[in-house]
């Protein structure tokens, strides 16, 4: 059992023994398809931080490695029922490190290259001396030697892949190093014969740069489009389901905080390291400042890009935006337009993606706290201005002053014509979401279409669990018609049924807006409980 060659299985280990560990192991049938086999053998998975990219890894490395026995810790799980299962258990000489932690090891990340070489040389020189000269620096070469003269074949797993392309931006030749690198292990004819599978882990697509073209082998799974292994990006619905129901905690609270990240399929899938941190915290609050503090988008929020900010401010208030992902370069400091920047803050996790109507939106009410402080710190005008006035319209809603509210509506749907079509169907609701951002310090963000009853209510505000005095809000919007319409519609349809489970009282409020006399008006009513 080496460091590098043939690692044991401790660090698995460890992750299963843990309070709170979900089964993730038919990852591993996904893979075993694809060894031996040219066409899909490279694999490249990139998701944010805290999204249990090096748990994969160890898993991998735990279950392939030769330099372990890991039958008893994989037996009670999935893949011990999978056909393929030992076949491939403890079979293969695996190669697996870290290049964030390698590089850490060094003064320059120039040293990182052979650094990692002479480290993983050495320890195939003591498992299989002689089969290849001393003098050789060339991990390709020392592999290709191996394989010559044993048959072995091998596989590679490196987690954090992506490090020096994310942290060393600036040192172009550090980066061509690190690319040449990888081009000479992973393409050619020596590294088809002596690989098996290569699985790589990073935040970062690796296909843009021009740098990076030579690895265009590699089949490559984004928080963009997760293809087959969605279900093994994050925590599923289901699992998130079934760690409330095991440790008693409130699902509908769980999903408001950490639910949003939508993959292939509809998948909804929840940050890992959050909801355990708040399982077993039983604190609903954002956990992603303690990886990753809000510090890391406030650079990149706050790029001078046209329209950059009016998408941001549009997203808190709960609306999701067209994102172009086809012109960013995918390292972070090549930047063209706004585009670029909300590709990146997706990869990085800050953004979730549609990938059906390419837009972008913020997922959850975690990460849409990192954006709230990130922008008061830097106190945006736009949104200071939005903040007042919202405010009011909150005041004057919860007065029931139908009236005021309508006026103010009126206001921001002609204040907000710039950046949305005035006329435009869905244009009432995102000027009603961006009109009541001040109320989302006591709400969740605005459900938009939520089923209810005999239909689907245009808005639900929900009051945060700590702040029960606030009533919910049931907005139902109409268009030449009358504010009197929308109130009947919701009482026919009975669409207060969906908040049965809510204690409060509920605010049912109907807006009208007409085209030809372009004007607003509102009714409110109450639901006392």
């Amino acid at each position: 059992m080496g460091k590098y060659l043939n690692p044991g299985n401790d660090a698995f280990r460890q992750a299963v023994n843990d309070d709170i560990y979900v089964d993730k192991t038919m990852l591993i049938s996904c893979m075993n398809k694809k060894i031996d086999k040219e066409s899909s053998k490279y694999v490249c998975v990139n998701r944010p931080r805290r999204f249990g990219k090096s748990m994969a890894a160890n898993m991998l490395a735990a279950y392939y490695s030769c330099g372990c026995n890991s039958e008893d810790i994989f037996a009670e799980y999935r893949i011990s029922a999978v056909d393929s299962y030992r076949k491939y258990l403890n079979k293969y000489d695996v190669i697996h490190f870290d290049v964030q932690w390698c590089r850490g090891n060094v003064s320059s990340a120039l040293e990182t290259i052979p650094f990692i070489q002479e480290a993983v040389i050495g320890e195939l020189c003591a498992v299989y001396p002689g089969t290849f000269a001393e003098k050789v620096r060339n991990l390709s070469d020392a592999l290709a030697s191996v394989h010559n003269a044993t048959g072995r074949r091998f596989i590679i797993i490196i987690d954090e892949w992506d490090a020096i392309i994310r942290d060393e931006a600036e040192d172009e030749a550090a980066q061509r190093a690190y690319i040449d690198f990888l081009r000479s292990m992973f393409k050619g004819n020596l590294p088809s014969a002596y690989l098996s599978l290569v699985y790589l882990t990073g935040i970062l697509p690796m296909k843009k740069l021009n740098t990076q073209s030579a690895l265009n082998n590699f089949d490559e799974f984004t928080m963009l489009d997760a293809g087959e292994l969605a279900p093994y990006v994050g925590f599923t619905e289901e699992e998130v389901k079934g760690l409330c129901q095991a440790y008693h905690r409130d699902f509908n609270d769980i999903k408001r905080w950490y639910d949003g990240y939508v993959l292939e399929g509809n998948l909804h899938v929840y940050n890992p390291r959050a909801v355990v941190s708040s399982i077993t915290r039983g604190k609903l609050k954002s956990y992603w400042s303690m990886t990753g503090t809000y510090e890391a988008i406030v650079p990149f929020i706050n790029m001078d890009f046209d329209g950059l900010k009016t998408d941001i401010i549009k997203m808190l208030s709960g609306e999701s935006v067209y994102v172009s992902t086809k012109s960013y370069k995918n390292d972070m400091v090549r930047f063209k337009n706004k585009d670029d920047i909300l590709t990146l803050l997706i990869h990085l996790g800050y953004l979730a993606y549609d990938e059906n109507r390419h837009k972008a939106f913020i997922p959850n009410e975690e990460i849409r706290s990192e954006f709230v402080e990130a922008t008061d710190e830097n106190r945006w005008n736009e949104l200071i201005e939005i903040q007042h006035k919202s405010e009011a319209l909150l005041k004057a809603t919860l007065n029931m002053d139908s009236d005021v509210v309508a006026d103010m509506v009126e206001e921001a749907h002609s204040r907000y014509t710039s950046i949305i079509e005035y006329n435009d169907e869905n244009a009432l609701s995102c000027v009603i979401s961006m009109a009541y951002y001040g109320a989302l310090k006591y709400y969740y963000l605005p459900v938009r279409e939520m089923p209810a009853g005999r239909g689907f209510a245009d808005l639900v505000f929900l009051p945060k669990r700590e702040c029960p005095e606030m009533p919910a809000m049931l907005i139902e919007l109409k268009w030449d018609q009358t504010a009197d319409s929308a109130i009947k519609q919701i009482k026919e349809r009975k669409y207060t049924e969906a908040l049965e489970v809510y204690d409060g009282d509920i605010l049912l409020i109907g807006l009208n807006y007409s085209k030809k006399r372009t004007r607003h008006e509102c009714v409110i009513e109450k639901v006392v409980k």
